[in-house]
């Protein structure tokens, strides 16, 4: 059997494959534009298992080798990076460093997300995009408008919109430009449209597993279709984490705690790991529990009067998450749970 280590860039693979000895049987440079000959190394190699990093840019490489290789491994990079700061420091050997943990069977593994849930999350993320584009295209119609005391807060709404600011006298430069800006942000709102409906269509393919997952997360108060998404996007397989510490932990929330000569280190503030788009997520939805739920609220108070209301909210998060992972695992609603 063979060990792969593969260090994978942007233009080129270096590739380092060791027997179970650890002894380098070869090294070799490829090219990614060059597809073809990838695969046709990984041939000539015979029975053999791979290891690659678990970068932004890995799925293509895995796809590609995954029907030669008895197992293909994705390391996780923070942990790995770890391990092998502590043997081997020279970026020239990270493939080596990869292909000998593989041969120890010791790589720190990342998820692998299934085709349906990378499927879910390019959805979802994309979404969150044309929001943001949407935002950015309003706000800059809003700073125009205002320029000329004409900013309305019903400016989008049916009633009010384009037929409104044709009656705003603006300079033919400030025209040009919001004709545009209204012509841009039409173009989003009916992506986001079109995207929403195709999401709908997704939801209705769903296994059993992920549709009673949007059942039971719809169940908690201010817990609407747009974090729903998110959060079964982002986490994937509940199972895949063993407790509520591990979830919070893949999303970013737990607090960083260093410890130096049995003392505790001033509070950190959360890692701020993983999902970004979920943290968000589990914020807004948090807001909008505290403001509804009088439970949540008084949660939410307690600590802020110690802590603040930034590190209360995002601490309301995390309860919320842990909420939704017990509601996930055992499949129950939120109206049951919370009894």
């Amino acid at each position: 059997m063979k060990y792969v280590g593969i260090d994978l860039h942007k233009k080129t693979i270096m590739v380092c494959v060791v027997n179970e000895k650890l002894t380098v049987f070869a090294r070799r440079t490829l090219y990614c534009c060059e597809p073809e000959t990838i695969t046709e190394f990984f041939k000539e190699l015979g029975p053999f298992q791979a290891a690659v990093e678990a970068t932004a840019s890995y799925q293509w490489l895995v796809d590609l080798i995954e029907p030669l290789a008895e197992r293909v491994v994705l390391a996780n990079p923070n942990k790995l990076r770890v391990i092998a700061e502590s043997i081997k420091k020279t970026d020239r050997l990270d493939a080596q460093v990869l292909a000998e943990f593989l041969a120890r069977d010791q790589i720190p593994q990342a998820y692998q997300p299934t085709p349906r849930v990378r499927q879910h999350r390019a959805f979802v993320r994309h979404r969150k995009y044309l929001r943001e584009q949407m935002t950015a295209v309003r706000n800059k119609i809003r700073r125009i408008l205002s320029d000329y005391n004409a900013d309305r807060k019903d400016l989008f709404s049916a009633n009010c919109g384009l037929e409104y600011i044709k009656q705003v006298p603006l300079s033919e430069a400030d025209r040009f430009v919001l004709n545009q800006l209204w012509a841009e942000y039409q173009h989003y709102d009916q992506q986001v449209e079109e995207l929403g409906d195709r999401l709908k269509k997704f939801a209705k393919k769903a296994p059993s597993r992920e549709a009673e997952a949007r059942a039971v997360l719809k169940t908690i108060p201010g817990v609407g279709p747009v974090t729903t998404e998110v959060v079964i996007s982002e986490l994937g397989e509940i199972g895949r984490f063993k407790n509520a510490k591990r979830v919070c932990s893949y999303a970013g929330l737990v607090p960083i705690v260093r410890q130096s000569g049995g003392k505790k280190s001033k509070d950190l503030g959360i890692s701020k790991q993983g999902s970004a788009l979920l943290r968000w997520a589990l914020v807004e939805a948090s807001w909008r529990l505290v403001r509804t739920n009088r439970k949540w609220e008084r949660i939410f108070e307690r600590i802020s009067k110690r802590s603040g209301g930034k590190r209360a909210i995002v601490a309301v998060a995390r309860k919320l998450l842990c909420v939704m992972y017990a509601m996930l695992k055992t499949v129950t609603p939120y109206n049951v749970l919370a009894k």
